[in-house]
């Protein structure tokens, strides 16, 4: 459970997660969320009906929300640990698939010989006499599969006619109930019926049940794979560590590790905790993180992650985060998060189901109405098999299933591509979006500047240059110091003792150096000190045009040489840019650096539009002049810069080897840092949605469709009527063709 702060009331607002059993269909869920939001103190929930689970904020104790699922009809406990709970839900769902399976064969094994029975041509009506006790023996063993195989429809359907309410064992309960108890009333009172209305039902309801329990053990297979996802994750999470101490080292529970704990992971184990290197290198499999299979090397002062896999050396780790702070665990709180989260195309969904079942039953009993007045003979026999029908194809179940299946293997899928969804209505947005805009720095660039060129002159060594130039920065804060020094690092060049030294505000700094005056900086620092670049004027103006920032550097009054640093692009920026405009985005990019280098920068890239000098504050202002002009944006930064524009956009992407701010602040979060990433998002959502249209489409039209023809509008046309074990049949398939079409989503891959 996660706490925050109501600052309005004072009060302690609660992110409460309840494990719900009796779940079946989008009644279900309709039911338990006007139950929960009709409770003061309740901000939102939302009910997963794939998981059965409800996530509710609130500032309710949690009996109360149990209590008010319980009014509901159903039954709910707290969600502590989200280990237990998923071991929980498996050990359900095992027990709940065996049931399914012993259900299902029970129903069939009564049903099928009175199906072949009946398809050979035997004697289905009943006359007064042995007929009447061989029929009745039929009927109490028919009673016996409703009883058992069918038992949990019942109860249902009475929980809901408590509360007032219908799902879909409503329809089932209602359907099979009314075939049995027709079919009982003429095995004990033939006479009162006419010869032809004498027909008894008793394989429709023994049938009907056998297959809807054998189209929901189906459901549950389907389930079961679409969050393997999350499962993988819950599986990354180490039970143990090799904690080390002064006495000793010794293998303890990963929960007992607090901060500044020494841990040793060895080859071929997981990392426990995130933390730092302290002692040893290795190489790290961190593609349960970022989706990059390539090992990274890591060594003193790295840091390491929890879950991810240690390849091939031994190093020491003193923690830094440990338990829930952990970046793993983060991560399967939001694909939690985004699983349960609802999208705005699952509204309709929830709008059709709320009034689906009510209007279903009065749909059959005007149909039967009518067969009963105008039907031909026997019409009392025509207008059960219709009412039972329509009741039974019209189960809600596809509907009620058709959003949550996808986004739950959307978001599962998207977690193992290196992307986090913080709420599944993002992925909706993300595949309407005109606009993606970027920020430059650490998300096109590498975010590192380096020296990327050094020139002499007037007999001095490139080597010497840099050597200067490095002694000086030594005591400077400017951000190129840094580049400077790691080049001079990289190229071996011992630095020197510096005598004097001050910054130039805006110009540059100084120093002498073995007694030598030395002057680093920009052209206004050369001019100000009357130092003549002016055999350099044609290569300086080519750099500052491929945007690079030059460095000047002078000795004694002497122009000596100059040394370019750059932010270097992305090896994969503008391949992954190409991608985006292949997917029909318009590519703005957003920097606070000088117009040369956005420019630079833009030109190879394929950046359509830039803006340079840009203003944190300026950042949110461009994108929601873009919103203006009916554009869906997106924003992609990694800096606490980004995050106002971050949370203005339609969708946030974060890269995720940015702040914390700026993922808080997105939607999305790339967890490796490659503009791909952005692409690979944009190309699942299109996918998950296209999956969610489809499922919905299939639902729709089935039961559009389904209910006339189960009501007999064909009968005048080709004088059938649909057999109730066929609209069972199918109201079986349709939910297993929703799983199953879902599950497709488990075999995306973006297109490089």
């Amino acid at each position: 459970m996660n706490t925050a702060v109501d600052k309005e009331s004072n009060n302690i607002q609660q992110i409460t997660t309840l494990s719900v059993s009796g779940i079946s269909c989008a009644g279900c869920v309709g039911k338990i969320e006007r139950s929960l939001s009709s409770v003061s103190g309740v901000t939102s929930c939302s009910v997963n009906l794939a998981e059965k689970t409800v996530h509710v904020e609130s500032t309710v104790p949690d009996d109360e929300l149990i209590s008010a699922v319980a009014s509901a009809g159903f039954e709910a406990s707290l969600v502590i640990s989200e280990s237990e709970n998923r071991q929980h839900q498996e050990e359900r769902d095992r027990a709940e698939l065996k049931r399914r399976k012993w259900h299902t064969i029970f129903a069939l094994g009564l049903s099928a010989p009175l199906m072949g029975w009946m398809l050979i041509g035997g004697e289905m009506m009943v006359s007064p006499g042995v007929s009447q006790v061989y029929w009745g023996m039929v009927g109490l063993l028919t009673l016996t599969v409703l009883v058992i195989s069918g038992g949990h429809f019942f109860k249902g359907f009475w929980n809901s006619l408590k509360n007032r309410s219908a799902n879909m064992d409503t329809l089932v309960a209602l359907g099979t109930g009314a075939a049995w108890l027709y079919s009982m009333a003429v095995v004990l009172f033939p006479e009162t019926l006419p010869v032809a209305a004498r027909h008894v039902y008793f394989e429709a309801s023994a049938m009907i049940i056998g297959l809807i329990n054998f189209g929901q053990m189906l459901e549950l297979k389907g389930k079961g794979k679409t969050s393997e996802a999350l499962k993988r994750l819950l599986n990354l999470q180490a039970p143990v560590a090799r904690l080390v101490t002064d006495s000793g080292e010794r293998d303890v529970p990963v929960e007992t590790i607090r901060h500044g704990d020494r841990i040793r992971v060895l080859p071929g184990t997981s990392v426990a905790v995130d933390g730092i290197v302290v002692s040893g290198e290795t190489l790290i499999d961190e593609s349960m993180l970022t989706g990059e299979p390539i090992p990274v090397a890591k060594t003193i002062d790295d840091t390491v992650y929890a879950g991810t896999l240690n390849r091939n050396g031994v190093v020491v780790v003193v923690a830094s985060k440990v338990g829930s702070e952990t970046a793993l665990a983060r991560i399967i709180g939001l694909v939690k998060q985004a699983q349960n989260s609802k999208m705005p195309i699952a509204r309709l969904a929830d709008k059709v189901a709320a009034i689906f079942v009510p209007t279903v039953i009065v749909i059959a009993l005007l149909a039967a109405l009518i067969w009963l007045a105008i039907g031909p003979e026997p019409a009392l026999t025509h207008a059960l098999i219709v009412m039972v029908t329509v009741l039974i194809i019209a189960c809600p179940c596809a509907l009620g299933l058709a959003t949550p299946m996808s986004v739950m293997v959307g978001v599962g899928k998207a977690a193992e591509l290196g992307m986090l969804v913080r709420k599944g209505e993002a992925l909706q947005t993300a595949s309407k979006m005109t606009t993606i805009v970027l920020d430059k720095t650490a998300t096109i660039t590498e975010g590192r500047p380096k020296v990327t060129e050094i020139r002499a002159l007037n007999g001095h060594s490139e080597a010497h240059i840099l050597a200067l130039a490095a002694t000086l920065e030594t005591s400077s804060e400017h951000p190129l110091a840094e580049a400077v020094i790691e080049a001079a690092k990289t190229r071996t060049c011992a630095l020197l003792q510096v005598e004097g030294f001050s910054a130039v505000t805006g110009c540059g700094v100084q120093g002498t150096i073995n007694g030598q005056q030395i002057l680093l900086g920009n052209e206004r620092l050369m001019t100000n000190s009357q130092v003549s670049f002016d055999d350099f004027h044609q290569p300086l103006s080519e750099l500052v045009v491929g945007g690079q920032t030059v460095m000047l550097l002078a000795i004694d009054g002497q122009a000596a040489g100059l040394i370019a640093v750059a932010d270097p692009i992305r090896q994969d920026s503008a391949a992954a840019i190409a991608r985006l405009h292949r997917l029909g985005l318009k590519v703005v990019m957003l920097t606070g650096d000088n117009k040369e280098t956005a420019r630079a920068v833009a030109e190879q890239t394929g950046i359509d539009v830039y803006h340079a000098r840009v203003l944190p504050e300026e950042k949110e202002l461009h994108i929601r002049l873009l919103q203006e002009k009916g554009e869906v944006v997106g924003m992609t930064g990694d800096g606490i810069n980004d995050a106002p524009a971050l949370a203005r956009a339609d969708v946030g992407f974060a890269i995720g080897t940015g702040t914390d701010v700026a993922i808080e602040a997105a939607d999305i979060t790339l967890m490796r840092a490659s503009l791909h990433g952005l692409a690979d998002s944009i190309e699942l959502s299109r996918a998950t949605l296209r999956n969610i249209r489809q499922n919905l489409f299939g639902a729709f039209i089935y039961n559009t469709l389904g209910i006339p023809v189960a009501a007999g509008i064909l009968y005048p046309l080709t004088g059938l009527l649909l057999n109730p074990m066929v609209a069972g049949a199918a109201m079986a398939l349709s939910s297993v063709t929703v799983v199953s079409n879902a599950n497709r989503l488990r075999l995306f891959k973006p297109a490089k």
